[in-house]
């Protein structure tokens, strides 16, 4: 999906323009993967723009940025309030906001240590990740040949840059063969995610998904789905899941910022079939929720 420019993006505390937003060649972070990133949905809500859960997101990005070793030199509270100010400078009612800490020039070779670190926040407009057919009809999904990456290499419940490197492979073989989206497993065969998506499925009215340990990254909203999903009455078990549990599947779906609630109509050449009645009641809550329509959630939409 093309990126549409807005005017200012937010580096070092500093604005500059969409153009001259650049970093040197020998970022460090460029040649050796060493960044840490957040994906985060502002909504125009009823009381105007609100970005979903920007707090949570922006401690995840904390969490990340000590997990591998970056000094992340702004506090949460400074980087929620810059995320709100670069929407303000560029005007936008909704949008994607994109924080980025990475490892910047100095010195060349493995040691990040002694390099300084840079720190942007860049927004735009952008639209249905996996398409509006797919948000409504769902999408056709292919297991990747791929595994996901095991927890004692680079731990995928880290959003590093470095990581997406599988997840870009995982989606480029699923695209060349036809399908919409990739689904990982676990090295031991389970299921794990999609390359930017955590995974439900949903089998006599009760919603399965992995165990925080198996299920790839700690979706922010999948922790929403989960919260809204028990407050509606549905049961949700976390546990180990193989692909034929999906198969069997009465419905199933993807759930990240970026892909929202997207249903998943079949798996592996089979069907699934149309989103069901529990991923519909999700998915009108959720979107509900977002644009500030639901009392009980309102603590997650920050205002702009």
């Amino acid at each position: 999906m093309p990126i549409e420019k807005t005017e200012k993006i937010w580096m070092d505390g500093d604005f500059v323009a969409w153009d001259d937003a650049n970093v040197h060649i020998l970022t460090h972070a460029l040649h050796y993967g060493t960044g840490v990133f957040e994906g985060i949905r502002a909504y125009e809500a009823k009381d105007g723009t609100a970005v979903f859960r920007l707090t949570d997101h922006m401690r995840r990005l904390a969490k990340s940025a000590k997990a591998i070793h970056v000094p992340l030199g702004y506090s949460v509270e400074a980087l929620v309030e810059a995320a709100k100010e670069t929407m303000r400078v560029n005007r936008l009612p909704a949008g994607y906001i994109r924080p980025l800490v990475y490892v910047a020039y100095g010195e060349m070779g493995l040691n990040p240590l002694p390099n300084p670190v840079g720190v942007s926040i860049a927004v735009w407009p952008w639209g249905t990740y996996l398409g509006e057919e797919g948000l409504a009809s769902g999408v056709r999904v292919k297991t990747s040949s791929l595994r996901r990456i095991a927890v004692d290499a680079l731990s995928p419940q880290v959003k590093a840059t470095a990581n997406y490197l599988s997840s870009a492979l995982a989606k480029v073989e699923a695209v060349k063969a036809g399908y919409d989206e990739a689904l990982f497993l676990n090295p031991d065969g389970t299921l794990c995610e999609g390359p930017g998506e955590n995974v439900f499925l949903v089998r006599d009215g009760v919603l399965l998904t992995p165990p925080p340990a198996k299920a790839g990254l700690p979706g922010i909203t999948r922790d929403s789905i989960v919260v809204i999903a028990r407050d509606l009455g549905y049961e949700v078990v976390e546990r180990d899941l193989v692909p034929a549990d999906a198969y069997y599947a009465d419905e199933a779906f993807f759930t990240g910022t970026a892909a929202e609630l997207t249903p998943i109509r079949e798996l592996d050449d089979r069907e699934i079939g149309e989103p069901g009645p529990v991923t519909k009641k999700l998915q009108e809550t959720f979107f509900a929720a977002v644009r500030g329509e639901v009392e009980s959630y309102r603590e997650w939409n920050e205002y702009v």
